[in-house]
């Protein structure tokens, strides 16, 4: 497994490739006449909407816009890196987007996904709960269980990010798999939130409307400053880097924590609810 995610590498390339043209004073169309390219080309490149860059097509910018040498080896570093392959691409049938491509270079990540577990705090049989009500077929369930545990693997990193999710309450009295899984995944809860790169907290029922009543998000952080929002919809996934749009998910993650119970009281809760259905023996716990 790399160090870097691929996919951060390539969009970094293609922010710096932009920067660079706008600080030469040039525009699209005059780069695409210089390199002897369609300007469709550069608005790709530029856009982050291509796959593996051409190291040629680095070159060919490099001495275009004149760099130095320093400046023209890391850009053509950074188009080695963005070419190889991360773990994710082996599992792109299932997955279906670049999330763990973001996640594997992030230092900080904030989810918010009411009426379930977050992704990275799911057990296997409780993500084998959803996918069987998704109607999800046996095998395909198995690559989706493997694939998300492989995510949950940055966790465990040497320098893991921080993680810091608000859970809701609906998603913990929600019997997703029966009891017994959601005992486990509870238990896994509880676990979790004594990790010193774990931050959980549960935002109780009794808060009422609260912004976040939106939909689902994750903000991911990197080194340096900036940051990239993942907003899952069922027509495909969204992601969100313009500064002032991040600075609105940042501020609504804020008030989610701020109307969430503090880390303590959530621990506690998440106890008391994982000693209630340990103790039920219907299900019915509350």
């Amino acid at each position: 497994m790399t160090s870097y995610s691929p996919t951060i590498r390539r969009r970094r390339l293609s922010a710096a490739l932009r920067q660079l043209r706008l600080d030469r004073g040039m525009s699209a169309e005059m780069v695409a006449r210089k390199a002897g390219w369609d300007p469709s080309k550069i608005s790709r490149i530029e856009s982050d909407n291509w796959k593996r860059p051409r190291i040629a097509d680095i070159q060919r910018l490099s001495d275009i816009y004149q760099v130095d040498p320093e400046t023209r080896e890391a850009l053509i570093t950074l188009a080695r890196q963005a070419r190889q392959r991360g773990w994710w691409e082996q599992y792109r049938d299932v997955l279906g987007d670049a999330l763990p491509g973001l996640e594997a270079e992030a230092v900080s990540i904030h989810s918010w996904q009411p009426m379930l577990i977050p992704g990275l705090l799911q057990t296997p049989d409780y993500i084998r709960a959803i996918c069987r009500a998704s109607n999800v077929c046996p095998a395909e369930t198995e690559r989706r269980v493997d694939a998300r545990l492989e995510r949950q693997r940055i966790l465990e990193a040497p320098s893991p990010p921080m993680l810091r999710v608000v859970v809701d309450e609906s998603a913990l009295r929600k019997p997703v798999g029966g009891l017994r899984v959601m005992v486990d995944q509870v238990r896994h809860l509880v676990e979790m939130s004594e990790r010193e790169n774990v931050r959980i907290q549960v935002l109780r029922d009794a808060v009422g409307a609260h912004p976040g009543m939106t939909g689902s998000f994750v903000i991911l952080g990197y080194a340096g400053g900036q940051s990239v929002v993942y907003v899952e919809t069922t027509a495909g996934a969204i992601f969100v880097d313009a500064e002032t749009d991040v600075t609105k998910f940042q501020m609504l993650v804020g008030d989610l924590m701020a109307a969430a119970s503090s880390l303590d009281e959530s621990r506690e809760y998440l106890q008391s609810v994982l000693e209630s259905l340990k103790g039920s023996e219907n299900g019915s716990v509350w």
